[in-house]
């Protein structure tokens, strides 16, 4: 049966206390450079591994932290990961990605699974809901809520975006070309993103002295199939002559169904995307979008989780980012 490497086996090899070695290991300022080099060297000769569990019992913050997105098809969450993965690699710190796919029941087993493994930081975009005991499951960690927010009943911070000015200048947009039936297709109200979104157009229609119909609006759980099907009954039923998408899969499904139906944007009908992946610039020479800073996200989040600061030491804090409306020739 093969020996357990510990710190005091390196302890033994080196000569050196096994307290010094947890220093050294930790990046303790009270360790010489020479013996810190020794004992990374030593460790690495024998394969030895840090136990996240033993670090958490002597007060250290492990290097984990917990991302958890509804899914990774939609490009603005593998993105968002790619950047933050990036960003907390330099400060020495690992990304565990877990997927809820908007499932409450999924979000909870996720959060259980990351404080098994000592993850007490976490990343994550709400899903939709509440479960029994919330505050039992989410007391023991330090969460940064990511586009939306939901009552956590624990100090938890926040890192949003602002895509109501956006989402108004759309809709301005639209109706200073000669719009009058715009339609809007977006998430449902259990998200806050979704009441925003929705607020957002509301109030774009309002200044522009337009009031839309109930058939005009269609708000759900968001997805590719949800954007699909909606933009599919608009377009087949000619009730409008422009769409606002307010969700990221919505938006890809949307424009999925009108180029579908040979729809010629900006022609047949105006479309306003939501996102901006790589390829909106080059289909029917550019798709108008709602702009999300996803590189800013990414780096005011890792900033948040390494910051040092005691007066946020606790994620009680909220920072919001501004979206951007980019107009191409889709409208």
């Amino acid at each position: 049966m093969t020996k357990r490497v510990t710190i005091k086996s390196i302890a033994h090899d080196l000569g050196i206390s096994h307290m010094t070695v947890s220093r050294a290991l930790s990046n303790s300022s009270k360790v010489r450079e020479q013996t810190r080099r020794k004992v990374l060297q030593r460790a690495q000769e024998i394969g030895y591994v840090k136990s996240f569990a033993a670090a958490t019992m002597r007060g250290e913050q492990t290097a984990l932290i917990g991302l958890l997105l509804p899914n990774l098809v939609n490009e603005f969450y593998a993105r968002f990961a790619d950047s933050l993965a990036q960003h907390l690699e330099v400060e020495g710190q690992q990304l565990i990605i877990h997927l809820s796919g908007d499932d409450i029941d999924k979000e909870r087993q996720a959060l259980l699974k990351l404080r098994e493994i000592q993850a007490n930081r976490v990343v994550m975009v709400p899903a939709p809901g509440v479960y029994e005991n919330q505050k039992g499951y989410l007391q023991d960690l330090q969460i940064i809520q990511l586009i939306r927010q939901r009552e956590m009943n624990v100090a938890a911070g926040a890192v949003l975006v602002d895509d109501s000015g956006a989402i108004v200048q759309a809709v301005a947009h639209l109706a200073d070309q000669g719009h009058r039936r715009i339609a809007y297709i977006g998430g449902d109200s259990l998200l806050s993103s979704g009441r925003s979104r929705l607020a957002a157009f509301l109030s774009g229609m309002r200044l522009a002295g337009l009031e839309p119909g109930a058939d005009q609006m269609i708000t759900e759980r968001p997805s590719f199939a949800m954007g699909y099907h909606s933009a599919r009954g608009l377009v087949d039923q000619g009730r409008v002559t422009a769409i606002v998408c307010g969700g990221f899969e919505i938006s890809n499904g949307a424009l999925h169904a009108c180029l579908a139906r040979g729809i010629s944007l900006s022609g047949d009908i105006s479309f306003i995307g939501f996102g901006d992946p790589s390829w909106y610039r080059w289909i029917g020479g550019g798709i108008s979008t709602i702009k999300i800073p996803v590189t800013s996200l990414a780096a005011k989040t890792a900033e948040m989780l390494v910051k040092k600061d005691s007066a946020e030491k606790n994620y009680d804090f909220r920072h919001q980012l501004t979206a951007e409306f980019i107009r191409r020739r889709s409208s």
